[in-house]
């Protein structure tokens, strides 16, 4: 009888082995999957070289990132207009100035003044968020909504 018992809990210690050993089996099938590897440490050096290339293709866009970053912040990014009349005798608000401006505070005031015989056009370049030139009230007006 004790034999009896004995194989049959060698038996149960080998069916858990077996049983064991398919699920290990499943879960590297699992991991494998997709890949040439046919061992574990195939596997390691496979995920290593992709590793390896992420790294590189990171380096790339944060150079690349920088760039555009670069670029963008001296494209005009803030625009400001206002109207107005400058002579009381004409009509409407037909006179306009305008402001362009990048995140560095650069780039040009225009203003328009109509009048019922002429129309005259000014563009005054912009530095550090001033001109040389001097600004009418509504040039300043516009320059500092803009910035």
């Amino acid at each position: 009888m004790n034999t009896t018992i004995l194989f049959y809990i060698i038996s149960a210690v080998v069916i858990i082995v077996l049983f064991w050993i398919l699920m290990i089996e499943y879960r590297l099938k699992k991991i494998f999957a997709g890949t040439k590897a046919r061992n574990l440490e195939e596997m390691i050096v496979i995920v290593g070289e992709k590793i390896n290339k992420l790294d590189e293709t990171q380096l790339k866009i944060d150079k690349h990132l920088a760039e555009v970053d670069s670029k963008l912040n001296k494209s005009i990014r803030s625009i400001e207009t206002i109207r107005f009349n400058p002579f009381v005798d004409a009509g409407g608000n037909q006179s306009f100035a305008i402001a362009f401006l990048n995140d560095e505070g650069n780039g040009v005031v225009m203003s328009s003044l109509y009048a019922r015989d002429r129309m005259s056009i000014f563009a005054k370049p912009i530095i550090n968020g001033k001109s040389d030139f001097e600004l009418s009230n509504e040039e300043k007006e516009v320059l500092e909504k803009a910035k």
